[in-house]
């Protein structure tokens, strides 16, 4: 089997008891500014590193780093994997209000906005799948982001459990997609 990802080739040994498969369209973001497969695998071969400072508009790292790791509420590194511009989410474009949006883990924003855009960069047609048989299957953890909801007392709010719960993940595609 051989597929191409990003231009690139990659050989794959064929074996009976595996189905071939094909992917026929991709949306991405990674840390390092990897928007789109052709600019993550640039990144890839450039040998850059992905791990930055925290940026100042995801939090003031002077408030929770401590060179102690052991110190309780505290971070003992100022490094992490960031992507860009997690905020830009254009919640009137996938039927969603703002006050639903911002209850939403980023994790289920990233699905739409990545899962469209693979529907893009494989010349389908969304309103092409609506109705139609088709699984959808994601792998979704950390709820760290209903914990801040939680301790900013957001979590009162109607949409905080559709929001911050992974358990729904792949439904949230399947509504907006209106798969079946």
């Amino acid at each position: 089997m051989n597929i191409q990802v990003a231009s690139r080739s990659i050989d794959i040994p064929h074996s009976e008891e595996y189905e071939p498969i094909a992917i026929v369209g991709i949306g991405c973001r990674y840390p390092g500014g990897g928007n789109g497969p052709d600019k993550y695998w640039n990144f890839l071969l450039s040998g850059l590193s992905a791990i930055r400072e925290v940026p100042p508009d995801r939090w003031n790292i002077d408030t929770f780093y401590s060179p102690n790791e052991d110190a309780a509420g505290r971070s003992y590194t100022k490094w992490g994997g960031f992507i860009d511009d997690i905020d830009r989410f254009d919640a009137d474009f996938f039927g969603i209000s703002p006050r639903e949006a911002q209850a939403m883990d980023p994790q289920q924003r990233l699905l739409l906005m990545c899962s469209w855009e693979a529907l893009e960069d494989a010349s389908v047609a969304p309103d092409r799948l609506a109705g139609s048989r088709t699984g959808v299957f994601v792998g979704a953890s950390i709820t760290d982001y209903t914990s801040v909801q939680r301790h900013r007392m957001l979590w009162r709010d109607v949409h905080a459990n559709t929001g911050g719960a992974m358990s729904i993940i792949a439904n949230r595609l399947s509504h907006r997609l209106d798969l079946r």
